[in-house]
């Protein structure tokens, strides 16, 4: 740790040596529910089919949480997932910062409740922003390590978005599911180039006048209001694909690489349609997508950790390789990162 901090700059300097701090992603994990429900069992029970939904967002089924299968209980399985893929141990967690729209509690965080259940020391809080949390979280991570206050991260991405559904509503409770994804973060070093492994570059941003096409009508102290999830499709399908192409080019331009540098796209999971439209964008062929809105719906924050925890696991994404991720949620937020595996 003293070694890092050495190299770690100072406020407003830069690195000794040309040598710089970087995260490095030593562990990738995830959970989902048990319960799969698909489209059919949901055309029982409100007005839609499988061919409506999967046309207009290719989902087919999603998981559904029981009971115990709370945020915290499977971002806990998540974090132990990643761990255990990094063959870290738990002493090696300096904070954890988890993104969830859709906590057990007010307070205190979920962080911590997972802190709890993992026997880890450090601190935690959480990040509320909603679709967009777990690059939020991971940027954050990001910029702890860089600057050397911690050496290693659990960041996680957690949601139970089936508590704040209406379930009469066709056109929001068909499009979402449940789970949570993980990555474990340490630090390393690199040169300060592209060709350096870990991430490379995040990329934050929000419009708050847009905040009324996406929210949950509800809060703390407002029994009058159900709180249930709200969306204008038409007009978050529109800033979706302008927003996230900006924040593709951003990456890009940052780390003065070309679209054919990108080995990966692993996009947040919302709509078939928007993925393969920045897909083509990059001029990544389908097979170098990875796509998991079929099989899990739209886990908001949890869907690109879910993502790259399956392709990371059955192979397809290896060390070496860069991978983009990108996201759009309530706020509107949105952002991108950029990770050399």
């Amino acid at each position: 740790m003293d070694e890092l901090l050495a190299l770690a700059p100072a406020p407003g300097g830069t690195a000794s040596q040309g040598i710089v701090v970087r995260s490095k992603l030593a562990g990738i994990g995830g959970y989902l529910p048990e319960r799969v429900v698909t489209n059919a069992e949901l055309a029982a029970k409100v007005d839609t089919s499988d061919a409506w939904i999967r046309e207009r967002t290719g989902i087919q089924q999603r998981h559904i949480a029981a009971p115990h299968e709370t945020c915290a209980f499977m971002a806990t399985q998540a974090a132990r997932a990643a761990l255990a893929d990094a063959g870290a141990d738990v002493s090696e967690v300096d904070a954890i910062i988890l993104a969830t729209a859709t906590p057990d509690q007010a307070f205190p965080s979920t962080a911590v409740r997972v802190q709890a259940e993992l026997g880890a020391g450090g601190f935690g809080f959480d990040i509320s922003a909603a679709c967009s949390g777990f690059v939020y979280a991971l940027s954050m991570a990001d910029s702890l390590i860089r600057t050397g206050a911690v050496r290693g991260v659990l960041v996680i991405g957690s949601e139970v978005y089936s508590r704040i559904l209406d379930w009469t509503d066709r056109g929001t409770c068909v499009l979402f599911g449940d789970g949570a994804g993980a990555v474990f973060l340490r630090a390393g070093t690199g040169d300060g180039t592209g060709a350096d492994t870990g991430i490379l570059s995040t990329h934050l941003h929000a419009d708050g006048r847009m905040g009324d096409i996406l929210y949950v009508d509800g809060a703390v102290g407002r029994p009058d209001r159900p709180g249930h999830l709200v969306m204008q499709g038409r007009e978050v399908f529109r800033h979706a694909v302008t927003r996230l192409s900006e924040t593709v080019a951003e990456a890009l331009e940052a780390n003065n690489l070309p679209q054919s540098a990108i080995d990966w796209l692993v996009p947040h999971q919302a709509n078939l349609r928007i993925i393969d439209g920045i897909g083509r964008k990059l001029g990544l062929p389908p097979e170098r997508v990875v796509v998991t809105v079929d099989r899990h719906a739209n886990t908001s924050a949890a869907s690109i950790p879910l993502a790259l925890s399956e392709a990371w696991h059955d192979g397809r994404i290896r060390r070496g390789q860069i991978v983009l991720m990108e996201a759009l949620g309530g706020g509107l937020t949105w952002g991108s990162a950029l990770v050399r595996m």
